[in-house]
């Protein structure tokens, strides 16, 4: 008799997160971070140090990191004529010159606006898109200047649950330290308790390192609106899994090694670009992949993940990989242990 699986809803992913633990600040160090190890077949949870990974990888295991940047996406404005005051956040680049943004307060903002951000940076509001964002052109001579002024005035794109303001010292730690390609408005956490030591610890190990990109959007914070998760809808989010990195991971799939993915986003591009089999295929393009209990990964056997909030969907991408209920059992155990949650938090390895 074939077994029926349970059909999940949004409600099974609630549990409660008092304030108190949604970190607001990173840790001093970003390997002293708490790891929590949480095994699947044994349903046990151990309590280490993030620079403990090390312990539970093994030769020719292959890590998999998201190397996208964040890049600081929230700007402010004055409009012109009126000097009203305007946040733009700047979600993606359409084409030179060309984004997609959201605006607040949004119904100040209308086609034909020219926003002043300073006296040598200017955009003219050119359209309204579906989500209630705008479309805007800046006046910049070349993409490498326009990137160059908002790296400089514009600030990190903190997340919603972290309420204070943006500091310096953010453009730093809302980072990985192996970032290089630019497009990312929402940090790949997960990565955030990585050192360059730490790094060079596993590789002298014998741990094989790649690196896929996948550019988080800020539908990484939306809410599910809706019980039944089949009708929920992902924002698309650009991916590249590069031919060096398809092939180191067929390599590790054919001699039977494990593939260790860092983060939900991680996890979203290898599970995106699965082709016949266990196989996949180097692939760039647009992924709104929505992994839900039950789902039968492809491309991972162990995660490096965050603590994510309730009825999230990346508490439900996690809860595909373990059990709910001893997902949740780990979450309880975080509380008690005085875990960090969220962005800025304490992270667990699921083997």
């Amino acid at each position: 008799m074939i077994e029926k699986k349970k059909k999940f809803k949004l409600g099974d992913f609630d549990y409660p997160l008092p304030k108190k633990y949604i970190a607001q600040y990173p840790g001093e160090k970003r390997d002293q971070s708490k790891l929590m190890v949480v095994d699947r077949e044994k349903k046990t949870i151990e309590h280490k140090k993030f620079s403990n990974i090390v312990d539970h990888l093994r030769k020719n295991d292959l890590l998999i990191l998201n190397n996208t940047k964040v890049f600081p996406a929230r700007l402010f404005a004055t409009k012109d004529r009126t000097d009203a005051k305007v946040e733009v956040f700047l979600l993606r680049e359409l084409a030179q010159n060309l984004w997609e943004v959201m605006v607040r307060p949004a119904r100040k903002v209308r086609i034909g606006n020219k926003l002043v951000f300073t006296p040598k940076l200017m955009c003219d509001v050119i359209d309204n898109t579906v989500s209630g964002g705008r479309v805007v052109r800046f006046e910049s001579e070349s993409q490498e200047e326009l990137h160059k002024i908002i790296d400089k005035i514009g600030t990190s794109p903190l997340p919603p649950y972290i309420t204070r303001d943006p500091e310096p010292s953010d453009k730093k730690r809302y980072q990985t330290v192996y970032a290089s390609e630019r497009g990312a408005v929402a940090a790949p956490t997960a990565g955030l308790h990585f050192t360059n030591d730490l790094i060079k610890k596993l590789e002298k190990k014998g741990v094989k390192i790649e690196y896929i990109t996948l550019h988080i959007g800020l539908g990484t914070f939306r809410p599910v609106q809706v019980e039944d998760l089949n009708r929920h809808q992902m924002d698309s989010e650009y991916f590249e899994v590069s031919p060096k990195t398809a092939m180191a991971i067929n390599d590790a799939r054919k001699r039977h090694r494990k593939i260790v993915a860092v983060g939900t986003s991680t996890i979203r591009a290898l599970e995106t670009v699965v082709v016949s089999g266990f196989m996949v295929s180097p692939k760039r393009g647009w992924t709104d992949k929505f992994i839900y209990p039950p789902y039968d990964y492809k491309m991972v056997d162990s995660m490096i993940t965050n603590f994510h909030t309730p009825k999230s969907t990346l508490m439900m991408m996690v809860s595909a990989f373990a059990d709910i209920d001893l997902l949740k059992k780990a979450y309880r155990e975080a509380k008690k242990h005085d875990y960090n949650f969220l962005s800025y938090g304490d992270a667990m390895i699921i083997v």
